[in-house]
């Protein structure tokens, strides 16, 4: 497997990197085909988890939502400054 970087984004509070995280999954979600975007239009919708990522970005925890299509994964990862992704 061969990781490419695709960008990063420095956010000042755990909100701000679930909301980059939402914006993210929803650019990802608009661009691959239906059946691929389903797993992120429903991550986009499960309030419970964004409460539950909230609460890991808080705590100091790395967060990760991972999407796919036919030939490519694409993991956004947010984690404190200093943490191992």
């Amino acid at each position: 497997m061969h990781s490419i970087p695709l960008g990063s984004h420095e956010a000042g509070s755990p909100r701000l990197a679930l909301r980059w995280l939402q914006e993210r999954t929803h650019h990802i979600t608009d661009q691959v085909d239906a059946a691929y975007a389903q797993p992120g239009l429903h991550w986009l919708t499960d309030e419970a988890e964004h409460e539950r990522a909230l609460a890991y970005l808080t705590a100091g925890t790395v967060y990760q939502v991972t999407l796919y299509d036919e030939s490519t994964r694409y993991v956004l990862v947010a984690h404190p400054t200093g943490a191992a992704s």
